[in-house]
């Protein structure tokens, strides 16, 4: 059947016949959508008070660079360093990290191509290879590789440039050469060069990179000192030191004892079983991408007890969905879309994977809740790396229910997580196709 006129006049009567039709086709003409939608009542459900925080440091800004997950794992760790120094606030570079993670993705991406050059070229995987190989995003993983590989550094040792901050130019040209790369190591693999050839190949297109990176973010540095003055007022400085002995004696986390959860609610992946994505990675020799998947309740009780514990919890969101950014709250009755467009959106959270309608975009960092007088939660408090414009200074509160529909990962300490879901990591892992929607990265600026 096809759209007559005959149909188009219905459409229109139907329309013209409710009075409400016009008032609200006005309002969002001068103000939008989402702003003639937006639930009078919202700012009351979020007075951004809560019962449970944790410390944090001031809130930090990733501009226009998709390195939430970066942020919000530094973000992370900074809260040990703050107790170590005795500081109020500590910021690490962001710059130091990114450096790293376009290296060892440029690395990642190569190795890929020379592991699929049987692959034909317009095969999906070798599609999907090609497709974004050094965007900005990550996940928990990804970050915790390079943390164990690289450590960290504070802020002013290797401070922002223009192209950290503003990564879209450094990323179109590198993304540029490394299918250039691709196309020279899959051309070489059909001219019948040795593995060793086509590595020694691949080394010449990785200095380019590490020549470009440092153009563009800067030298990184090998060893490094730092002068600060602690809440005493009390100078200090550290000399000679690696970025791996500054995370390891002013973080000293066990990253292997951290451990990702995820709620993807699909048939495909049934809870209580250890997850990875195949050609998911930054740093090629480290531990895969892992996690388990259980019930939103379980991810709740670990981020809950993480938060009493003092310990703030590193998650990945689809950020998008229900978000007044202005304001700084995730609500899932932010827009009243059912009274403005006569319907709202009726899909499950398991349908929104299925069929394209979410994923994890962007990774922040909890650092409060508040639960009601049964300990149940009511709204989380959250630090985003967005500045200080929106929410209250930057801080955003996201209402329970909105958590249920749109959290998709927690990164916590073993200890926080309930023996009975940790069994899965005993278990053999099951591997995803790479363009499944729990492959997809944390890169929302």
């Amino acid at each position: 059947m096809k759209i007559t006129t005959d149909l188009l006049r219905q459409f229109k009567h139907d329309f013209d016949g409710n009075p409400v039709n016009h008032a609200v086709k006005n309002a969002m003409s001068k103000v939008g959508l989402n702003k003639s939608s937006i639930d009078n009542n919202l700012t009351r459900r979020h007075s951004f008070v809560f019962s449970h925080e944790t410390k944090k440091g001031d809130i930090t800004n990733q501009q226009s660079s998709g390195r939430c997950w970066m942020f919000a794992a530094l973000n992370t760790a900074r809260v040990d360093t703050m107790k170590k120094l005795n500081v109020k606030t500590f910021e690490f570079s962001q710059n130091y990290t990114l450096f790293w993670d376009k290296l060892e993705k440029s690395n990642y991406f190569l190795e890929s191509i020379i592991e699929t050059a049987d692959e034909p070229l317009n095969s999906r995987l070798v599609q999907h290879l090609l497709l974004d190989p050094i965007q900005d995003g990550g996940q928990w993983d990804m970050f915790s590789g390079l943390l164990e590989k690289y450590g960290a550094v504070p802020k002013s040792v290797m401070p922002e440039t223009y192209h950290s901050s503003n990564t879209r130019e450094l990323n179109q040209l590198l993304t540029a050469k490394l299918r250039e790369f691709a196309a020279k190591l899959r051309d070489s693999h059909k001219a019948g060069k040795s593995s060793k050839e086509l590595s020694e190949q691949k080394e010449t297109f990785l200095s380019f990179v590490y020549g470009l990176l440092t153009k563009t973010l800067g030298e990184v540095p090998q060893v490094f000192s730092y002068e600060y003055r602690d809440e005493d007022n009390q100078f200090h400085r550290l000399t000679d030191i690696t970025p791996q002995e500054f995370f390891k004696h002013y973080v000293s986390w066990d990253l292997d004892e951290r451990i990702s959860l995820i709620n993807a609610p699909t048939e495909d992946k049934p809870y209580g079983k250890a997850y990875t994505v195949k050609y998911l990675g930054t740093v090629k020799e480290g531990k895969a991408i892992t996690y388990v998947n259980a019930p939103i309740e379980v991810l709740k009780e670990a981020a809950i007890a993480s938060i009493k514990d003092g310990e703030p919890v590193w998650f990945g969101c689809d950020v998008g969905k229900m978000l007044e950014r202005e304001a700084g709250i995730m609500d899932d009755k932010a827009y009243d879309y059912e009274a403005t467009l006569g319907e709202t959106v009726e899909l499950t959270k398991a349908q929104r994977l299925d069929y394209g309608e979410s994923l994890l975009t962007h990774a922040m960092v909890f650092v409060g809740v508040d639960l009601d007088d049964q300990g149940n939660p009511i709204k989380w408090k959250v630090e985003n790396s967005w500045g200080d414009k929106n929410g209250d200074k930057g801080i955003y509160s996201m209402s329970d229910k909105w958590f249920d529909e749109y959290n998709y990962q927690v990164a916590v300490k073993r200890q926080y997580i309930d023996e009975e879901w940790l069994k899965a990591l005993d278990q053999p892992v099951v591997e995803l196709e790479p363009w499944d929607p729990m492959g997809s990265l944390a890169l929302v600026k």
